[in-house]
């Protein structure tokens, strides 16, 4: 099987440089752009730095900005389609965030008002907006979240998944990160330097890109995407490798990706914040990857600002301007380029014949992404799409309230609670009390669960890939970092929580621990985050035989959990924790195989049937699977009860039904523990009590087939070897 093309077909895009293509290519053609200081909310006492912000935009709550800018990007990727997108897979780190720290503000404690918060509420919103019932992924991944997105909608069109994918990314200013970086003392302000002798820091900004991605060209000038590589450095929270070795592990891989050799890139578009360190990271990856002789190359954000999750989109949207119109933007805001750099960045617009960029993208937690756009090639050389062997269990872990993973498949297995939350001196019994000693109850129990695994595993199946689903992300330093903002009159926030706060964090804790140099993935999809995590972790390993670590994993917070999450709100007690599974590509006699075989929304009309067509049928479904587990999140209780009974009745399932969430309490990636349980069960040939207390039933060789319900239908395969 060869792998399908990708072509990116129609793109839109807003930042400072303009609110369409046809702006931003006339802005960077006569170097136009520049920073003023902030507006959109109070700066404190030290008064506004110099950002770019979109001050047309209109200044609403509802939908929040971040939501808003991805509508009036995605508007324009869609305006010639007629047909929705199959899915969408969308970049951000900011969410909902900006009504949130307003709404938090004011004390509003009305769960409704939070109702935009969760970072995955961007695409759920342009779901609705297309008509699109596919798979939605969100991918938080700080700075590298654009284009990790469009990496991994790539994925999906080059193993024939989907046809037709809207991928990008999306970010809004905001008082979380204009005062967190701002603590970091990553800000210049003079504004943005990018790769200046006397370069400062960053400007933060604000934009969206879409592109809409397909497996066949409108027109034939369509460009296509002809490569992405993904690394994580693993050395740092916040700081690159000084060597800039994960930035060209990702270079690399890109290229290798799109069957190209170094000197036929003609453009690069580099990450370029303009902050000392990740610009001479930068420079020393780039230099080492084209021998000293780097094509013309220069960073845009002198322009657009940093736009965070945003920005690997937005540069991969002027990467195809670039090609489009003949012209490499400038090196916007450089005065003196540094010398130590051993980079000559283009100083103004520059007419040029460009065939082919290279762009990147790098973010906390050591995330790096880089992207090859280029003119259609038909003699493109990377990795064939060869068929993928399915996804060995090579171990798991799992913790809940009731505590690691022996105490709560124990629990699960008889159909005993596993409800609460686990005290941290039990989740860190296992840990260098000197690793997590500034670390929180996120992060803990993300590497709680790693270390679990690290104990156990062979060398060989050491993971290099982290995928990692989360339903609310980093909620104690959120609530810390904000608290101290407001309280201190926006004058003394915590670098720390802030680093901290970022989605990713925790996947970036685990590499480090791991020492894993692949992808670094983190899905944020409410009660779907961990069926996004595995579906990520399935395409970007595709065609390798890097093992992977896919977890869930959550933490209740007393303030903020009940605000955030439907189904915590209401609950006389909050529950957290989370699953972990090692995995790699094998045969299917290897071991115990898991595989999403379903992801689609409560609102396509046959959800149900086309799920159990998915599985093979009504009669196969039954051959294969000796008991359900289903996922049924208390605020979408109704909904979901209708459609197990649905599914009951097409199916005609007769074997036992898990009904889970009573058991593990009511959190975004319950789902993993559900997972870990299944995995253990068709292990060990039997599954949970038919009631409380009673002993285990027998599989008789089947596999457990994992039913997520609600807002999205999703079906999960734990067969037998």
């Amino acid at each position: 099987m060869t792998d399908s093309p990708v072509f990116i077909v129609s793109m839109g895009m807003i930042s400072k440089l303009g609110s369409d293509s046809a702006e931003s290519a006339l802005a960077l053609r006569h170097n136009h752009g520049r920073f003023t200081p902030l507006t959109l909310f109070d700066a404190g006492p030290d008064g506004p730095l110099p950002v770019a912000e979109l001050t047309d935009l209109p200044v609403v709550s509802d939908p929040p900005r971040t939501h808003q800018l991805a509508r009036l990007a995605a508007d324009q990727a869609m305006a010639a389609c007629i047909k929705p997108p199959e899915a969408i897979i969308l970049g951000t780190t900011t969410g909902g965030m900006p009504a949130t720290e307003i709404a938090l503000e004011k004390g509003i404690d009305d769960p409704g008002a939070f109702r935009h918060h969760g970072v995955g509420t961007v695409a759920e919103d342009l779901a609705r907006r297309y008509g699109c019932s596919g798979p939605l992924i969100t991918l938080s991944t700080a700075c590298a979240s654009g284009a990790t997105a469009i990496a991994v909608a790539a994925a999906m069109i080059r193993h024939k998944m989907v046809r037709r994918v809207l991928a990008g990314g999306a970010d809004a200013l905001c008082r979380l990160t204009y005062f967190g970086f701002k603590s970091l003392q990553v800000i210049d302000p003079a504004g943005a330097r990018p790769l200046d002798r006397d370069r400062r820091g960053m400007s933060l900004g604000e934009g969206a890109a879409m592109l809409l991605l397909s497996d066949r060209p409108r027109s034939k000038d369509d460009l296509q995407l002809l490569g992405a590589g993904l690394s994580c450095d693993a050395h740092h929270p916040s700081t690159p490798h000084p060597e800039g070795a994960g930035a060209l592990a990702a270079m690399q891989a890109a290229l290798a990706d799109a069957g190209l050799r170094p000197e036929q890139i003609d453009a690069i578009n580099l990450h370029g914040t303009g902050t000392p360190d990740n610009d001479r990271a930068e420079a020393l990856a780039v230099n080492a990857l084209f021998d000293g002789s780097p094509p013309p190359l220069s960073s845009t954000k002198g322009f657009t600002g940093h736009t965070l999750g945003a920005a690997g989109a937005l540069e991969a949207g002027i990467a195809c301007l670039s090609i489009q119109n003949g012209v490499v933007p400038a090196n916007a805001g450089t005065r003196t380029v540094d010398p130590a750099l051993s980079l000559a960045p283009v100083a103004s617009a520059t007419s040029l014949s460009v065939g082919t960029v290279l762009s990147n993208s790098f973010g906390f937690g050591g995330n790096n992404a880089a992207l090859v756009v280029g003119k259609p090639r038909v003699d493109r050389s990377g990795p064939g799409g060869s068929p993928a062997r399915p996804l060995i269990v090579t171990g798991y872990a799992c913790l809940s309230g009731s505590g690691r993973t022996a105490e709560t498949l124990a629990a699960l297995s008889a159909r005993d609670t596993c409800r609460g939350c686990l005290s941290e001196p039990v989740i860190c019994r296992d840990l260098n009390p000197r690793s997590v000693r500034r670390l929180k109850r996120l992060s803990k129990i993300a590497l709680a669960l790693a270390e679990e695994l690290r104990q156990d595993v062979a060398e060989s199946d050491r993971p290099q890939v982290i995928s990692m689903g989360t339903g609310w992300g980093a909620l104690s330093e959120t609530s810390d970092f904000i608290s101290r903002l407001q309280a201190s009159g926006y004058q003394f926030p915590s670098p720390m929580d802030f680093i901290g706060s970022v989605h990713n964090a925790p996947a970036g804790q685990i590499a480090m621990l791991m020492a894993a140099k692949g992808a670094n993935l983190t899905t944020s999809g409410g009660d779907y985050s961990f069926e996004q995590a595995l579906m990520s972790a399935d395409l970007v390993t595709r065609g390798s035989i890097a093992p992977a670590l896919v977890m869930g994993a959550d933490e209740a917070h007393a303030t903020l959990s009940p605000l955030f999450d439907p189904s915590a709100a209401g609950q006389t007690s909050l529950s957290d924790g989370g699953g972990a599974i090692l995995l790699r590509r094998g045969d299917t006699t290897d071991g115990v195989r898991i595989a999403l075989a379903g992801y689609r929304s409560h609102r396509q009309p046959d959800a149900i049937e086309a799920t159990i067509a998915g599985l093979g049928g009504a009669n196969a479904l039954n051959d294969r699977f000796g008991a359900i587990l289903a996922g049924m999140p208390v605020a979408h209780r109704a909904l979901a009860m209708e459609q197990l009974d649905r599914f009951v009745m097409q199916s005609g399932f007769s074997g036992p039904i898990i009904d889970f969430r009573p058991l593990t309490g009511e959190f975004a990636t319950a789902t993993a523990i559900a997972a870990v349980a299944g995995i253990h069960w068709v292990n060990t040939g039997t599954c949970a009590a038919g009631e409380t207390g009673g002993h285990p039933m027998n599989l008789d060789g089947k596999g457990v087939l994992l039913l997520g319900l609600g807002r999205f239908i999703t079906a999960t395969l734990i067969c037998a070897p």
